[in-house]
């Protein structure tokens, strides 16, 4: 069969923190996908391992004035001077030119972790152990996702396994294209709240264009260049203000949701 070359996209994120409860059914679902094992007893929140991690964030008032949201934060697929990449001895980090995907390549790490001090969203993970599951849970593993060793680095990929099992399946119908909604990553389809969109940020007919450039959506620390493909939603200025400037001071109370 013909190599069949797919039109250039660039994948992209929006996410409304206004529909989001923080159940943490995205994590599960991106763990659950990527074999990302469980952690371990001695795991802590520096140690583990989480793709995905859903912060529960608070403007600071007293009660009856308090409020919360939640900020779900992964690898924000920075389109421009991706600092990961430009610090990585090994080149093991790329930005696929097909899908504008960063993607990371265990294969080629060698576990500096410098990749992880340049990132600013603190979205990479080293593996401090061997993956490990409870006796039986190895039979749920994905197939399609290689597990990973011990003393590399890892990240949200935009589930890359379904993008090429959704290409396989284009190809073999003859398409060049896919269709609307043919490749979703998995913490797309397990939100309850429907609180994620996903799709080409280049197709000017997609949903995920068009919450982009709506003007209600903003990208976390814009102010540093990086052009991130992740989008975030809200109408409560204290969380996009909170968002823009992350930290103690901006963000009392941020702490991670464990599912």
């Amino acid at each position: 069969m013909a190599a069949i070359t797919p039109k250039p996209a660039r994948y992209g994120m929006a996410i409304d923190l206004d529909r989001c409860t923080g159940c943490g059914a995205c994590m599960i679902a991106c763990a659950a996908e990527n074999n990302v094992p469980p952690a371990r007893p001695e795991a802590t929140p520096r140690t583990g391992i989480t793709w995905m991690r859903v912060y529960q964030i608070s403007n600071g008032a007293p009660f009856p004035d308090s409020r919360a949201a939640f900020v779900p934060i992964l690898c924000q697929q920075c389109g421009k001077e991706t600092p990961c990449a430009a610090v990585c001895p090994q080149e093991a980090v790329e930005t696929d030119p097909a899908t504008g995907i960063v993607d990371q390549m265990p294969q080629r790490c060698l576990g500096c972790r410098y990749c992880m001090a340049a990132c600013p969203y603190h979205a990479r993970y080293f593996n401090w152990w061997d993956p490990q599951w409870p006796a039986g849970m190895e039979k749920t593993l994905n197939p399609d996702v290689a597990t990973r060793m011990r003393g590399v680095v890892e990240k949200c990929n935009f589930c890359h396994g379904r993008l090429h099992a959704a290409r396989a399946r284009a190809a073999a119908e003859g398409r060049r294209e896919l269709h609307p909604g043919e490749y979703l990553p998995a913490c797309v389809e397990a939100c309850p709240a429907a609180a994620i969109v996903f799709g080409d940020l280049d197709d000017p007919a997609s949903e995920v264009a068009r919450l982009a450039r709506d003007g209600q959506s903003f990208r976390i620390l814009e102010r540093l260049g990086t052009e991130p493909k992740i989008y975030y939603r809200t109408t409560r200025p204290w969380v996009r203000k909170a968002a823009a400037q992350p930290g103690p001071a901006s963000a009392p109370g941020k702490e991670p949701v464990h599912a």
